[in-house]
């Protein structure tokens, strides 16, 4: 046992610590609302040298930072596009500019008056110039902010931050008096240049064919092995040409956003990226001396506030000039006010040369990156004070116009993929082979909106000439079926005859939306009992007519007569499936989509084993309150119109609904069938379940889970837990419920869905509900 112990590397334990710490302090930090970077340098802090002192390979740590700083450049260029900065130039260049220049402008004179020299106060705005991309950009996402005006005007600056950088880090070896010679920086300004021209030329002739042929084959070990080739190549070139390695990285990533396949190379990357920068926030974090903090609380608290002030007014007067609202630059002011992730490897590059914040040698550097992580854990509530400001500055009721520039930049972000990111009641073909190419003619025929998942760039082309929508990617991955806005579909249908890319397909899919029907293709019947069980609705076999049950199937769906769809299969079949395979003969289908218009918002959903409004009246779960209206259940070989509301729903019951794609997507849970979970020993049944009933959703490790558990005992009011540690169709319910995501914990009271909610809010709910507690607090 001894031996075994002694066998393991060295630095196996300090990176096991290391990574279990992250994950720990950040599921808290999550729970707390705080973005994870901010859980990330807390751990740093927790397990660095001035603290417990876990980690004392402090080379290991700062050799996968310099990994995460470089992936995390990568798919900053990946997003970043030669189209994306034409189309913000004003943005970037004029804002950003007048940003830059600013702060590092009054930084200068504020410490120069203070006495300190010019090259370190010069320095010291560099630092306090930038704002943390990774953090800003996070919080933008997940808050769906992104697109906003604050978030475009956050993300024009902080785009011409990063290309600061550039200037920057050359100036810093002549602002630490290495170079005697101006003639040097010049020289190295120009080997900048000259890599920026090189890349931008390779961007746009030799990158997309090298990438056509890499994704041609089909193999994602290979495509993400030529990304991590192209990325550290670059950045490797880069630096033997005197230029940063983070350089190399962005323009790396700028290569690959020009090729079409860089949605795809971001979802690649991004598992990688995640992983290793987060090493970079945690290796800031151990820099942080927490004795230093305390002992100099006041030093460093005057710092955040003055850092905080500057970042602040610099950001909001530089929109401002630009013509953009109050709201917005007061917004955009708080989102910048941090102290970014890049300048801790600038403040690293100037230590090496004996050049410090403010002069103030150790003394500067502690107290500049104290600041800097408190400024970064301030962060999220700095923004969403901005956001309550902004309120109270606006008069209730009023709204301040958006500025010409802000309205172009938001027409202008969103022309061209309007059509992709509004889909709905559309059909998802997973792949574009021969059946999917001919099953797709038909819906282009009847005006069937739809969309195609696939990893083949040929295939691809094929689709984009059809002027049908494209997503490249792993149609077996969550980010590529979320892009293919799968949670507003109708329809998927795997076309390839591929069993087990079926099942992976369905099983993901049953994840994100409950209620789309999924069909698969095979050349025998052989796996269908696998794939329903995986959420398959139908299997269908055997090529063409593989199309005709296909599409006999989508006119069942939209309850076609009978008589009909019989005269429009029989089109379908004439002359040896001839509409199939000539353009010519498919136009004369066209009438079939007249036929099918009024039925888009109508859907057949089947109630599944333990779907939780099983046993139900329609009264009970009232369908029409969720904005669904119930046409007709179909039980066996009985179909009941108009059904009256005193119906109890089966097992197996077929309910046709009409509602809107987003109504649907609201009532996922209702349908989504779980195991019956077990309370203190006994089982509870889906089927009794009432209005009266509470449901709560979360895990034994869970405090927030516990309290309130704890809470529902001591008031005495009957519950059901939910645990999705040991029941996995529990856990499905709720991403489901929450777009995909782990999110709990979560408590269903009747039709009533809270997430985590405060203690009021519940106690409301239970009144409303009328639920009756056995026992009086």
């Amino acid at each position: 046992m001894f031996y075994l112990a002694a066998a393991i590397p060295p630095f196996f334990a300090e990176v096991a610590i290391l990574l279990v710490l992250a994950a720990l302090i950040a599921y808290v930090g999550y729970r707390l609302k705080l973005v994870p970077i901010v859980g990330f340098l807390l751990t740093g802090v927790v397990i660095g040298p001035n603290a417990l002192g876990l980690v004392a390979n402090q080379e290991l740590v700062d050799a996968t930072a310099q990994i995460g700083v470089i992936l995390l450049l990568f798919t900053i260029g990946i997003e970043f596009s030669l189209e994306k900065l034409v189309r913000i130039k004003r943005l970037v260049f004029g804002g950003g500019l007048l940003q830059v220049l600013l702060t590092t402008g009054l930084t200068l004179l504020i410490l120069m008056s203070f006495g300190v020299s010019w090259q370190a106060s010069l320095f010291t705005g560099f630092l306090v110039a930038l704002s943390s991309t990774a953090i800003v950009l996070k919080l933008l996402g997940s808050k769906g902010e992104t697109n906003t005006e604050p978030g475009q005007a956050s993300l024009g600056i902080l785009i011409f931050q990063d290309l600061s950088i550039i200037v920057m880090v050359l100036l810093v070896p002549m602002l630490a008096g290495e170079v005697s010679d101006s003639s040097d920086i010049f020289l190295a300004l120009g080997k900048a240049t000259l890599i920026i021209v090189v890349s931008l030329f390779g961007a746009r002739r030799v990158m997309p064919i090298v990438l056509e042929r890499v994704a041609k084959t089909c193999s994602q070990e290979l495509f993400l092995l030529a990304l991590i080739a192209i990325c550290f190549g670059m950045a490797l070139l880069a630096s033997l040409a005197g230029v940063s390695l983070e350089l190399g990285a962005f323009l790396a990533g700028l290569i690959v956003s020009e090729s079409r396949f860089s949605e795809h190379a971001f979802g690649e990357i991004l598992p990688l990226q995640i992983l290793f920068s987060a090493t970079f926030f945690v290796s800031v974090g151990m820099l942080l001396d927490p004795a230093f903090l305390f002992t100099n609380l006041p030093l460093v608290l005057g710092v955040v506030v003055l850092v905080l002030l500057l970042k602040f007014l610099t950001t909001a007067f530089s929109l401002r000039v630009l013509g953009y609202s109050l709201s917005t630059a007061v917004t955009t002011g708080f989102f910048l006010a941090q102290v970014g992730e890049f300048s801790f490897v600038l403040e690293r590059a100037g230590r090496e040369l004996d050049l410090y914040p403010a002069g103030m040698e150790t003394t500067g550097s502690k107290t500049f990156i104290a600041a800097t992580v408190v400024l970064m854990v301030l962060t999220p509530l700095l923004s969403q004070l901005g956001q309550k400001l902004v309120a109270r500055l606006q008069p209730a009721g009023s709204s301040e116009e958006p500025s010409e520039m802000e309205s172009q930049g938001t027409e202008e972000e969103t022309q061209g993929s309007e059509e992709h990111f509004t889909l709905q009641n559309h059909v998802v073909l997973a792949g574009y082979g021969a059946t999917s190419r001919a099953f797709s003619s038909l819906l282009k025929a009847a005006d069937i909106p739809q969309i195609v998942v696939t990893l083949s760039p040929t295939r691809a082309q094929q689709a984009e000439a059809q002027g049908i929508p494209v997503f490249r990617g792993d149609p077996t991955r969550q980010n590529a079926l979320l892009h293919a806005r799968v949670s507003y579909a109708k329809m998927l249908f795997v076309a390839d005859d591929d069993p087990e890319l079926a099942h992976k397909v369905a099983r993901v899919v049953r994840t994100i939306n409950p209620t789309v029907k999924i069909i698969a293709r095979s050349r025998t019947y052989a796996p269908a009992d696998e794939l329903h069980h995986a959420g398959t609705d139908l299997l269908l076999a055997d090529e063409h007519e593989v199309v005709v049950q296909l599409f006999a199937e989508m006119l069942r769906d939209y309850h076609v007569e009978p008589a009909e769809m019989e005269q429009c299969l029989g089109s379908v079949k004439h002359d040896g499936y001839l509409s199939l395979r000539d353009k010519e003969s498919s136009k004369k289908l066209a009438p079939i989509g007249a036929m099918l218009r009024g039925a888009l918002d109508t859907r057949t959903v089947t109630l599944r084993e333990n779907a939780p409004i099983v046993g139900k009246t329609l009264e009970d779960v009232h369908f029409s309150g969720k904005g669904l209206d119930v046409k007709a259940i179909k039980r066996g070989d009985m179909i009941v119109n108009r059904p009256d509301n005193e119906l109890t729903l089966r097992l197996g019951d077929q309910l046709t609904l009409m509602g809107e794609a987003r109504d649907f997507a609201a009532c996922a849970l209702l349908f989504s069938g779980h195991n019956p979970p077990q309370d203190n020993g006994s089982v509870v049944s889906p089927g009794s379940f009432s209005e009266n009933d509470i449901h709560l959703y979360g895990a034994d490790w869970c405090l927030l889970t516990g309290g309130f558990q704890v809470y529902f005992r001591r008031h005495g009011y009957p519950y059901t837990f939910h645990n999705i540690e040991q029941d996995e169709s529990a856990k499905e319910a709720v991403i489901a419920m929450n777009n995909g995501k782990l999110k709990f914990p979560m408590v269903v009271v009747g039709d009533v869905v809270m997430k985590n909610p405060p203690i009021d809010e519940l106690v409301r709910v239970l009144k409303e509900k009328q639920v009756v507690a056995s026992v009086q607090s």
